[in-house]
């Protein structure tokens, strides 16, 4: 007996796998909006951002500083 199309997106899984399983079916578009939704759940069950770090002036330009020598030794080849 075959199965509508609605039955077989209607039934209940119970794994990941039968999940992503039935994921890999879906057309493009409906994957897409499967994750948008899955990332708006996610957002409302993560809870509060934590705070956002602070770093001082000095902090910053060392690793800028640092970053420019790699740069500079990564360009002549003198990286490690």
């Amino acid at each position: 007996m075959a199965r509508s199309r609605s039955a077989r997106y209607n039934q209940v899984m119970s794994t990941l796998l039968e999940i992503e399983a039935a994921v890999e079916a879906l057309p493009p578009a409906d994957k897409q909006q499967l994750l948008l939704f899955l990332a708006a759940r996610v957002r409302e069950q993560a809870g509060p951002l934590p705070a956002p770090r602070t770093f001082s002036r000095e902090l910053l330009s060392s690793w800028i500083a640092e970053d420019e020598t790699d740069l500079q030794r990564f360009r002549d080849g003198s990286a490690q």
